[in-house]
């Protein structure tokens, strides 16, 4: 059995105001050109296929030609869940139909969990248990159990999961959820408040393989066979160093390999720092001056338009942090306030500071005295 795991396409999202649709067409389009060379028995979208629960007509427009030609030109099944982000009764439009095309879309969590026989070119089939996103509360009023926390909620699906017979086959996992320990970057709406939305890996363990979405970063937690594929883009500057690919999972007997296979954005995203002369002369191919940018300037003067010198070089810079500037304000606010502060003020705290105690009321007395005598003296 041999698959692509991929997550968190977030179709219609934007980078700072700036639509990423043209980057994502072009990514996803990667996508699709592995899954014919590598000749794959399936595609799994592990949750957050679209950036809002009502996504903008352009969002669908390519997520409907993808799928296009996945399933329809070179007929390779695509099972495909609801993540936080997306609209779980929306995405579902018409999947009973769709599934006869190879194509599964689980939009809302069922009782019992859906299961999806994929058959390989290779004779190793397979049985995936898609579970989209749910908060606790929707599992206790499918399932009946008292239960409050994700962790909890996971565990009743999972125990059907595993009680389901699968005649001999592999179990393969897909969820959209927070484990325990994950890796997190700025582009993830957290799930809940307070730490209640993590889940130990522990759960999944006898499972072939578990298809994670939520997480942008690649990465396993507990075991290998664990996996978040991250997302295929970054979506924030805070991943400026993630190296983006899908997984490609091959399963022989049970056992579960993987191997990352990187994707090429459109243009990547970075961040820069410098004084602005020396961003406006470095010497930069034109591919690298196309990327997405977050400028931090160091320089501590006022800068007349600097935004509009800097997008004459770099035309999609998104964002500008004058650090340079701000920490010669914030070093000006403390001299002010250092000045204002009167002799008494002063001494007191070097002399906490050097003798590790406060001044006693006879030295509080003896200090105050002599400050008044010198200023009788100056003044």
């Amino acid at each position: 059995m041999k698959f692509l795991h991929t997550s968190d396409w977030h179709i219609g999202r934007q980078l700072h105001n700036h639509s990423l649709l043209e980057d994502q067409r072009v990514v996803l389009g990667q996508i699709v050109d592995l899954a014919k060379q590598h000749q794959v028995d399936a595609v799994v979208v592990a949750g957050d296929i679209f950036d809002r629960s009502v996504p903008p007509s352009h969002a669908i427009e390519l997520l409907d030609e993808i799928l296009s030609r996945l399933v329809e030109h070179l007929a390779i099944p695509v099972i495909m869940i609801a993540g936080n982000h997306d609209g779980a009764q929306r995405l579902a439009f018409a999947s009973k139909h769709m599934q006869q095309s190879g194509l599964y879309i689980v939009g809302p969590l069922t009782n019992p969990p859906q299961a999806v026989v994929i058959r390989s070119k290779q004779g190793d089939d397979a049985v995936f248990y898609p579970l989209p996103y749910a908060e606790p509360a929707l599992v206790r009023e499918l399932y009946g159990f008292e239960l409050t926390s994700h962790q909890q909620a996971m565990q009743v699906l999972l125990e059907q999961v595993a009680a389901h017979d699968s005649q001999g086959m592999s179990k393969v996992v897909v969820a959209h959820c927070f484990l325990d320990g994950g890796d997190e970057s700025d582009s993830e709406r957290p799930l809940s408040i307070g730490g209640a939305d993590k889940i130990s890996p522990s759960l999944f363990s006898e499972f072939s393989y578990t298809a994670l979405g939520h997480l942008h970063g690649p990465q396993y937690k507990g075991q290998p066979h664990i996996r978040y594929s991250g997302s295929p883009l970054k979506y924030s500057f805070s991943e400026q160093h993630q190296a983006k690919s899908v997984s490609l999972v091959t399963i022989t007997q049970g056992k579960a390999e993987f191997e990352l296979l990187p994707l090429t954005p459109l243009r990547d995203v970075r961040v820069i720092e410098g004084y602005l002369d020396e961003l406006l002369q470095a010497e930069l191919d034109e591919q690298a001056r196309q990327d997405y940018l977050m400028v931090r300037l160091l320089d501590k003067s006022a800068i007349l338009d600097a935004m509009g010198k800097l997008r004459e070089v770099y035309p999609n810079v998104l964002h500008l942090e004058r650090t340079g500037l701000m920490a010669n304000k914030q070093q000006l606010e403390l001299n002010r306030q250092h000045m204002s502060r009167d002799e008494f003020d002063m001494f007191s705290d070097f002399f906490s500071q050097v003798s590790g105690k406060d001044l006693s009321d006879e030295q509080r007395e003896v200090l105050l005295q002599t400050i008044s005598q010198l200023h009788e003296r100056v003044y």
